[in-house]
């Protein structure tokens, strides 16, 4: 299901990422949730594709997820 808010996001996502990867995240998944919502396994590509979008404009230090420049 797409995510309306920052708030809706799974907690893992929520409590890890800073609010800008968040803002990432969410905008990413339901543009893939749409864009597959024709193949069964839709949720789990639009997870997918949202983390892969986080990680081209955030990488991890440790347990912290900085900015890249």
């Amino acid at each position: 299901m797409p995510y309306s808010s920052n708030a809706d996001l799974p907690a893992s996502v929520r409590d890890n990422l800073p609010r800008h990867a968040q803002d990432i995240y969410r905008a990413a998944f339901n543009a893939a949730y749409e864009e597959y919502a024709t193949d069964p396994d839709h949720e789990a590509i639009a997870h997918r594709v949202a983390w892969a979008a986080v990680k081209r404009c955030y990488m991890k230090d440790g347990n912290d997820w900085i900015e890249r420049l």
